[in-house]
């Protein structure tokens, strides 16, 4: 009988300046064109492993900035119920979407980093509001084995993006956990729009790791439940760096932070993480003022599974007490 993850619900929570300024940058086109009223109530239904939800949650939504121009207008609060799903093949597009600037400019086999996602419904997650027409994507979260996929297309193409960002003094321990130790690596892949209310993220990590646990007892076959068995996770991220930190000039005036998260949740992962490196990124401008002095950077980090107890209660701490 399949496992249930736990339903939440908390309060609302308000965005800090930067969030909105992320929200500004990024929000995906599929997501924002989808918010056409003021106020949506929507109620959730039961995916095949259980369905989390959390019921009149706040979605800010910003119409300052976007990434395409034909982005729809509108601007207010809508409450709306989201619910976790297993991840499906109706949802390749709006995946595709948040995924668009994965690996920065990198021409690559994304199409077949979807289906990858998506054929893997027993661990991982896509956020939704169940009665939207599209059934828009509005996050998801995922962890793949690199050893049980190194030879598709694209995992080859994401570890040689990875080998040629990295800086010189990591490449011995990111060549080790991309090769001889792949299969008890998971590569943690988390996308959202950015102004996706901060309190499910909680229920969304602890639906994630829930599974990854029952994975290695209710997978069908032995060599699936050991695919599960991770050691350590790596994880592609962005960050934005003060100029006056990249180029080692002295501190940032009163009040600006050295680097900014683009997700709350990755400021836990970088303390916690074995190594990590940052890199350019080519393919992403700054246009929110709140952030003219910061520049964009790729930033990969390598977890050991053992922290992931350490990262949920952090994780929770942090949204209970924003």
């Amino acid at each position: 009988m399949p496992r249930k993850p736990r339903k939440r619900s908390g309060p609302l929570l308000s965005f800090s300046p930067f969030g909105r300024s992320m929200a500004l940058l990024c929000s995906a086109k599929k997501a924002k064109n989808r918010l056409s009223d003021s106020e949506l109530k929507e109620k959730s239904a039961p995916r095949s492993s259980g369905d989390g939800i959390v019921k009149d949650t706040s979605f800010e939504n910003h119409n300052e900035h976007s990434d395409s121009s034909d982005d729809a207008e509108f601007e207010g609060v809508v409450q709306a119920d989201f619910a976790f799903f297993d991840p499906k093949p109706d949802d390749f597009h709006g995946v595709k979407v948040l995924l668009q600037n994965y690996l920065d400019d990198k021409l690559w086999d994304l199409s077949g980093f979807v289906d990858l996602i998506l054929g893997q419904t027993t661990v991982g997650s896509v956020v939704k509001i169940e009665d939207d027409e599209d059934e828009g994507v509005y996050a998801f979260v995922t962890a793949l084995n690199l050893g049980r996929y190194k030879d598709y297309k694209c995992i080859m193409e994401l570890k040689e993006f990875l080998l040629k960002a990295c800086r010189e003094d990591v490449p011995s321990n990111l060549k080790s956990l991309l090769g001889e130790k792949a299969h008890v690596v998971g590569l943690l892949v988390s996308q959202r729009v950015v102004n996706l209310p901060p309190q499910l993220l909680p229920p969304l990590y602890d639906a994630l790791f829930d599974e990854v646990s029952w994975a290695t007892e209710d997978e069908p076959t032995e060599e699936l439940q050991k695919s599960f068995c991770f050691k350590s996770y790596i994880m592609i991220s962005k960050i934005y760096k003060h100029r006056n930190a990249i180029k080692k000039i002295g501190n940032s005036r009163d009040g600006e932070e050295p680097i900014i998260y683009s997700k709350p949740e990755d400021e836990i992962f970088h303390q916690l993480s074995s190594w990590s490196f940052s890199f350019l990124l080519h393919n992403q401008q700054v246009t929110a003022n709140e952030l003219k002095d910061y520049h964009p950077l790729g930033l990969v980090m390598a977890v050991d599974a053992i922290k992931v107890g350490t990262f949920r209660k952090q994780l929770h701490s942090l949204i209970d007490e924003s």
